[in-house]
């Protein structure tokens, strides 16, 4: 077994030195994190190495190199940077999901290049995957990924992890890819998030695009599920720990502390990029020297600024802006023994940022937006005893694990100065118990635990789809089921209506049965060997409409009335309804468009298929919550079904109908099939040599499954067959 990571970049990159092609290490968050991940599957690396290379005895040198440690190249051309990486990666999603949504530039080249790298990946991770392998697909430049790779390899487990924020649905919405986009992550067994806010909007698109539905953080598919859940991803803590005991690292503190003079140090470290808020950070840190004289030639703000795609107008164009603000204020209150801001637009490497961490009395943090941000950790860890404070923005991820930091509004300027000043005049008792508290955080959830806890949770993903697998009905369950079915001589078979027989319909009436239906149930009718029931929650009329005619029983109403022999028959008189009960579910339908009440004799229930998905959970929170107390003194039961809340008599379900036919009867072979909520009750009534088939989301309570309503037709059809 394997473990495959597919990612953007490779953990290496190729440059050329004297007309030499080397492979060097690369640096970046995700290299570095993945790379410290402790696994006892070998590993595998797919992704671009950085850079074009022709076919040549250089490539295949090369190509040789990177074999050797398992990481497999695919190499793009630069059209297909420019469009797929720059363009639709960078230019359409980046700045959609960090709500920047007046950055986002579209051209149709975008999408096209997207695809077709995807697609690239996927051949060339196709090449290595096997069954029983277990796929890392990382970060949004690969979202068409998971679904790609489902469809070319079979029994493989296959994870996903968004790096950066998943925007609320609203945004989202307004993507025209928004559902090809949604299916390729659906590939995935797991879709992991940094934070639960990313994972609920997820979830939110892909009820809202799809329409598929949820239960808590699984996905219900055809015939599998997905799981969504929070990662927050860490460092490698011990190795910022234990940075400053290193000699290198201590020389390279004091020489920092000794340039920086005789003050307070805050740091902010940044790659280029209009998500970080470096912006307003220099303006918040301009009116703190405006507004604190008395901190003049006593602090000073050291900024890092990674480069970045400056040759792209908007980030050029914010580098200049930056450029332009640090000197401004250098300009107007530097003297000849301080500077305020030390600007370097440069990246510095471990030794550097890790000796500047450690002297930093505060790390200023402050993105507009971020997936986690692990500078924020860096420093926290970094600083081991010495005492430090961390201002952080609240929309950075990390901000949802280290509560104990100084909190801040990213867009806030007068609450950033305060925070300045917060940081700077706190107790040093108080900083070391702050640091500590988040120190104990940050050492438990390292990167080692958030990869071990992805690959774990996909395990139990695995295991859960494989159940579910093997109660699929295929071919070797249909032939146990049909052999079962043909040796029996008393045979009955219970079967639900809508969503079993039939699709959903918007308007209930429309789903009324097709003629090669009524031929299919008018073949199992005519059987003498077989009793045929349709148990459904429609009123009586509407089954007496459409089946009347079959020689078949028929439950109504969950089987307050039921049909045998040809004759109708009454559990219950009319019901006369409590008004405050009928007030209540008419309220709900005032304030819910699209949702409607049925009145049955023995039910009132509640229709809301059509609505709005937000607003149906909410409703049907709001409805369940106002009518227990009244259902309560009414002795009456609520029950959740299939897009309806049902209120009706207790003392009648399709359990009990399946019961009182059964015994009945002398019957040596029993099958029910249904799609409902109260469908379960007539699966747990039956007899456990039963055969009972949940059509659609598996369940405990019964035998087998049959994903969808269409693959129930043709089960029933295949049943009929002798071989």
């Amino acid at each position: 077994m394997k473990l495959i990571i597919i990612s953007n970049r490779l953990p290496l990159k190729i440059v050329e030195e004297n007309n030499q092609y080397k492979v060097v290490a690369s640096d970046g968050g995700l290299a570095t994190g993945l790379n410290s991940l402790q696994t006892m599957h070998e590993r595998h690396w797919v992704g671009w190495p950085g850079m074009y290379l022709e076919d040549g005895p250089e490539k295949e040198q090369i190509d040789k190199e990177m074999l050797k440690q398992n990481f497999h190249p695919v190499y793009l051309t630069p059209e297909q940077i420019e469009n797929y990486y720059e363009g639709y990666s960078n230019s359409v999603l980046w700045p959609m999901c960090h709500y920047f949504s007046t950055y986002m530039r579209y051209e149709p080249a975008y999408w096209k290049a997207y695809q077709q790298v995807n697609q690239l990946f996927c051949d060339e991770a196709c090449r290595i995957i096997e069954p029983g392998d277990i796929v890392w697909v990382q970060d949004y430049q690969l979202m068409l990924l998971p679904a790609l790779i489902r469809n070319c390899v079979d029994d493989i487990s296959i994870g996903y992890f968004l790096h950066i924020p998943f925007p609320s649905y609203e945004l989202f919405r307004a993507l025209p890819e928004r559902a090809d986009l949604l299916n390729g992550l659906l590939g995935a067994d797991l879709v992991g998030f940094h934070t639960h806010e990313y994972m609920r909007h997820f979830i939110s698109a892909v009820y809202r695009v799809l329409k598929y539905d949820f239960t808590l953080d699984e996905i219900q598919l055809d015939s599998r599920v997905v799981d969504v859940d929070a990662f927050p991803m860490g460092i490698n803590y011990q190795l910022y720990y234990d940075a400053s005991l290193k000699p290198a690292i201590r020389k390279q503190a004091k020489e920092l502390k000794a340039n920086f003079g005789d003050v307070k140090i805050i740091v902010s470290v940044d790659r280029l990029d209009y998500s970080k808020g470096i912006l307003l950070r220099l303006e918040s840190f301009k009116q703190f020297l405006e507004d604190h004289p008395e901190w003049h030639a006593k602090v000073s703000l050291v900024m890092i600024v990674s480069p970045s795609r400056d040759t792209v107008d908007t980030y050029a164009e914010l580098k200049d802006q930056i450029d332009q603000m640090v000197g401004a204020i250098n300009g107007k209150y530097s003297t000849s023994q301080w500077t305020p801001i030390h600007y370097f637009y440069r990246g510095f490497d471990f030794e550097e940022v890790t000796a500047l961490y450690h002297i930093a009395d505060v790390a200023l943090v402050t993105p507009m937006r971020d997936g986690m941000n692990l500078v924020a950790k860096e420093y926290l860890a970094a600083k081991r005893t010495k005492p430090g404070v961390l201002i952080l923005s609240e929309m950075a991820g990390a901000a949802n694990e280290l509560y104990d930091a100084i909190i801040v509004n990213p867009t806030d300027i007068n609450q950033i100065e305060n925070a300045i000043l917060t940081a700077l005049e706190m107790p040093v008792s108080e900083q070391k118990e702050s640091l500590k508290a988040m120190q104990d955080i940050i050492s438990v959830q390292t990167v080692q635990q958030w990869a071990a806890d992805f690959i774990e949770e996909l395990g139990d993903v695995r295991k859960k789809n494989q159940k579910l697998k093997e109660k699929i009905v295929g071919k070797e369950h249909l032939q146990e089921i049909r052999e079962q079915y043909n040796k029996a001589q008393h045979r009955l078979i219970l079967l639900d209506y809508d969503g079993t027989l039939v699709a959903f319909y918007r308007n209930p009436m429309q789903a009324k049965p097709t003629k090669a239906l009524k031929e299919l149930l008018a073949a199992y009718a005519a059987d003498p060997k077989n009793y045929l029931v349709i148990t459904s929650g429609r009123d009586r009329n509407v089954l007496e409409k459409w089946f009347g005619d079959l020689p078949a029983g028929l439950a109504a109403e969950h089987g307050a009335f039921y049909k045998e022999n040809g004759e109708w028959h009454e559990k219950v008189k009319d019901v006369e309804w409590d008004q405050d009960i009928v007030n209540i579910i008419k309220h709900t339908v005032k304030k819910t468009p699209k949702s409607r009440l049925e009145v049955k004799k023995t039910a009132l229930v509640w229709h809301y298929r059509d609505v709005d998905p937000w607003l149906a959970d909410l409703r049907v929170n709001q409805l369940v919550n106002a009518l227990i107390t009244p259902c309560a003194l009414a002795n009456l039961q609520i029950m959740k079904g299939n897009k309806i809340v049902e209120v009706k008599q207790s003392n009648f379900s399709k359990g009990a109908e399946a019961i009182r036919i059964i015994e009945k009867g002398n019957y040596d072979f029993i099958m029910a099939v249904g799609d409902d909520t109260t469908d379960e009750e007539m699966f747990m009534a039956l007899p456990q040599d039963a055969i009972t088939i949940k059509v659609g989301k598996s369940s405990a309570s019964a035998r087998y499954n049959i994903p969808t309503q269409q693959e129930t037709i043709e089960f029933l059809k295949d049943l009929l067959k002798k071989h």
